[in-house]
């Protein structure tokens, strides 16, 4: 088994009820979305820092974490998804490498309504992170209401995986 990579993803809602994606457009692929976020460097100050230096290269934003949803594997890698408020951003002024590297393809903002019908209308990667914001969806449509899986659960300090087991 090979080394797991730690992964930091957001549902960033915004004021009117949306939830920030982007869209990513490569030459030779069929489209496909991702949640805002990417790898945990070793400079990080944990798994929140990440997500906010994240969310500051992608989307020269800035964000109030409320929880964590859950956490999934997705191939080698562990990806951390954080339920949080957008409160500034600026897609024009983002900074990180994808804003910089034209090889890596078209990378779009695509608000979408945070429904479940909305969420059948993309392609979410990796498709467990869409797992999971659809299994969120089914239990409420206020997706603050859900319990924070920071917190310890039955003992455990794990917050429940979706995904294959390792």
């Amino acid at each position: 088994m090979g080394v797991i990579g730690e992964r930091v993803r957001a549902v960033l809602i915004t004021g009117d009820g949306h939830f920030l994606t982007i869209k990513r457009v490569r030459p030779g692929q069929a489209p496909y979305w991702v949640l805002p976020g990417g790898g945990v460097e070793p400079a990080d100050d944990g798994l929140e820092a990440a997500l906010h230096r994240e969310i500051q290269e992608e989307l020269a934003g800035q964000a109030e974490i409320h929880s964590l949803l859950g956490v999934v594997d997705s191939g080698p890698d562990r990806q951390h998804i954080y339920l949080a408020r957008i409160l500034r951003y600026d897609f024009a002024a983002r900074s990180g490498p994808e804003a910089r590297e034209d090889v890596r393809g078209e990378y779009l903002l695509h608000p979408l309504p945070l429904t479940s019908a909305a969420l059948t209308t993309i392609a979410l990667m990796p498709p467990q992170v869409a797992t999971l914001l659809a299994h969120c969806l089914t239990i409420t449509d206020d997706l603050f209401t859900l319990p924070d899986k920071r917190a310890p659960r039955h003992g455990s300090d794990r917050p429940p995986t979706f995904g294959p087991r390792r």
